[in-house]
């Protein structure tokens, strides 16, 4: 966090300027240079503004100046209207002249190639270099809404502006930015600030994100990405956001796994570089959208609504078919739609006799003859279960003229009641309407279950806290890796050497070795070739399994070593290894991938057959917390399966933890040396078994 504490101060300026200058301005309010200018003056900004132009005395009524150092006043930022070719002069004039920040609209730099993307880096060094913060190239700029400034060339505020509200909205793309901008205003959602970012050669989301959270005049913050280059700085601004209670709802394009090179590694390719993504928005409580009307629905509700104390819902309806409807809902979505007690549904069945009490809870149409009905209803369902959130369908009568206070006086009156409480209803209302009921903080919906799917979604949030502390360093070595892969034995000797438990197993250069080794180990054991060369050996035929006694582990070594090197005669075999044969328990997989944006990523799931057709796996950008191991676990799909499903024992989940982080620690000390590790299977037995232990392993080494 400290980064961003310290750039507070910069972005602010950029953000929120006293004295803004637009180099290259025009009379013409339709140019791009003209634009920026007519927004300040037209939409009440109160700060300085000087039009530069070297070949104008006055531009729209203002004094014009020849260069920004002729101004000779302060300027927090400049709005850079120039074309590719004299962009560098004017920053260095921007820099001599002490501006705190630049907008740069000029395109030409990374998204032309090579050469423009080094001209772009240089102007990334330069203004690092001299403390200026930049937005761009390549962008639409940005607005402040509540203070009125419009550093953009964007025709959308030209056509209507949005109001001001407490809505932050940043987008890499411009395009995209613009007509987010443009549907806020058509759907009358209030934002404090728009940015959008472009090529990004300082000034990142990410940074904009960090801001956002610091920003006491924003509640909510909606994103929109195509790519990130520093996952780290992502990463920090998205605690930052956690821990000031700022919602963060996100647009991530590009749901592409990576390419085939990473097939090699199950690892590699179920830690695809949108999972990673995913990943890290669950691991700090980031709404995710789908689309944009998902985008709004979920970034408008948790500015009116916030989030919910825990998933638990009352459901009241009108209709005893949408109340089923309501209910399939909330239990897809995980929502607790606990029953009334029976005492509370004595009490409706003595109001309505041919009710349904027990929630949903349905009084039917039986409201028309008492339209008391349905705030006792709701005061017997909350007092009763203490619902954290409460929605009601009221079918088509929000419509209805003679209903409408009836409507406003139940929120009204449940929002005294109970202040902490999510209100929710499902009915048409007109525009006005709705924004009434959402002041006093009640959500609306035509689609009862859109509503559902929504407060799901905000009880997904998680509370504001203070930001976790730092994973302490490792207190062992550090590791340097040989590049390539590592034969199956020095996998395991360097995991068992890092904390996680691994089989009883020997190396042997022979058949009498491989026969001495089984009688030592006893009961079943299993052979398998030991080849760098080789890191998948079961389809060479190289692993042969059950084997008993001297004779057969002897004759499994003759015979794997002769497959190995029929399927693959150009490999080097050093051996075959001899392993204790484990029966029962749940075959896992575990493994640490390098993503490139977010470095090491470490993953957990079910292995065997499971990790090929279910792909059931939850993935942590390291460092973790052992909280964070154990809740990679407890978010499986087939978690079930773990924790004793169909009458069996449950696995030692605390041994999987410990050898998670075990293989996490190992991951850090290991550094940019290691491409990729892999545990495949990992058997999770309970704890009386002996808990977790790995059976074969996979670590490659990173090329240098």
């Amino acid at each position: 966090m400290d980064f961003f504490s310290s750039q507070a101060e910069s972005l602010s300026a950029l953000f929120a300027p006293r004295a803004i200058a637009v180099v290259g301005a025009s009379s013409n309010a339709q140019k791009i240079g003209g634009i920026p200018v007519d927004y300040q003056r037209r939409f009440g900004f109160e700060g300085a503004l000087y039009p530069v132009n070297p070949n104008a005395d006055r531009i729209q009524d203002l004094p014009a100046f020849p260069s920004l150092r002729a101004i000779g006043q302060p300027v927090d930022l400049a709005i850079l209207a120039v074309p590719s070719a004299l962009v560098d002069g004017a920053l260095d004039d921007a820099i001599a002249a002490g501006v705190k920040g630049v907008v740069l609209f000029s395109s030409g730099f990374a998204e032309v190639g090579a050469e423009g993307a080094a001209a772009q880096a240089r102007l990334g060094d330069k203004v690092r270099a001299a403390g200026v913060r930049l937005v761009g190239p390549n962008c639409l700029g940005f607005m402040n809404i509540a203070r009125h400034v419009y550093a953009t060339f964007s025709p959308a505020p030209g056509v209507g502006r949005v109001m001001p509200g407490r809505i932050g909205l940043v987008s890499q793309s411009g395009a995209f930015g613009a007509y987010a901008y443009a549907m806020a205003r058509a759907r009358g959602v209030g934002l404090s600030l728009w940015a959008t970012t472009g090529n990004e050669a300082d000034v990142q989301v990410a940074d904009c994100l960090a801001w956002l959270a610091q920003d006491p005049d924003t509640d909510v913050i909606m994103a929109y990405m195509e790519g990130c280059r520093d996952g780290p700085r992502l990463r920090a601004a998205l605690a930052l956001a956690q821990a000031n209670g700022k919602p963060v709802v996100m647009v991530k394009v590009g749901r592409t796994a990576l390419g085939a090179e990473a097939a090699a590694s199950h690892t590699a390719a179920l830690a695809g570089d949108d999972a990673v993504y995913d990943a890290v928005f669950r691991q700090y409580g980031v709404l995710r959208a789908r689309n944009l009307t998902e985008f709004f629905d979920l970034a408008h509700s948790a500015a009116v609504a916030g989030r919910p104390r825990d998933r638990s819902i009352g459901l009241f309806t009108l209709s005893g078919g949408v109340g089923a409807l309501m209910a399939d809902e909330a239990s897809a979505q995980g929502l607790d739609a606990r029953p009334l007690s029976e005492a509370a549904q004595d009490t409706l069945r003595r109001w309505v006799p041919f009710a349904a009490p027990r929630n949903p809870v349905d009084i039917t149409g039986q409201v028309t003859n008492d339209m008391t009905l349905i705030d006792r209803t709701a005061r017997v369902m909350l007092d009763d279960q203490g619902f954290a959130s409460w929605m009601g369908f009221l079918a088509a009568a929000g419509a209805s003229d003679a209903f409408w206070p009836v409507l406003r006086s139940l929120v009204a009156s449940l929002r005294e009641a109970y202040p902490d409480t999510l209100l929710a209803v499902s009915t048409l209302l007109t525009p006005e309407r709705r924004a009434e009921l959402e002041a006093m903080r009640c959500l609306v919906f035509a689609d009862p279950s859109d509503g559902i799917r929504t407060i799901a979604a905000l009880a997904g949030l998680k509370p504001a806290a203070p930001v976790a502390a730092a994973t302490p360093a490792s207190t062992k070595a550090p590791l340097t890796l040989a590049p390539g892969t590592m034969s199956e034995p020095d996998a395991l000797a360097l995991l068992a050497g890092a904390g996680v438990p691994v089989v009883a197993h020997r190396v042997v250069r022979s058949a009498d070795e491989a026969a001495a080794a089984a009688e030592a180990l006893g009961e079943a054991v299993v052979v398998k070739i030991v080849s760098a060369d080789i890191p998948h050996k079961s389809d060479v035929g190289g692993v042969a399994l059950g084997l008993r006694g001297a004779a057969q582990a002897r004759a499994a070594f003759e015979r794997t070593r002769d497959l190995a090197l029929t399927a693959r005669p150009e490999a080097r075999l050093d051996g075959a290894l001899v392993a204790r044969m484990l029966t029962g328990g749940v075959e896992c997989i575990a493994g640490v991938h390098r993503d490139p944006v977010f470095g090491p990523v470490l993953m957990f799931g079910l292995g065997g057959i499971h990790v090929e057709t279910l792909r059931d796996v939850s993935l942590r950008a390291l460092p973790i917390t052992r909280d964070d191991a154990l809740a990679m676990v407890r978010e499986l799909r087939a978690f079930a399966i773990l924790n004793g499903a169909r009458g069996r024992p449950p696995v030692d989940l605390d041994s999987i933890a410990d050898a998670l982080c075990a293989l996490a620690d190992f991951a850090q000390r290991a550094g940019d040396s290691l491409d990729s590790a892999e545990i495949n299977p990992l058997i999770a037995r309970p704890q009386a078994e002996g808990g977790c232990v790995a059976v074969d392993a996979l670590v490659v080494g990173r090329a240098r």
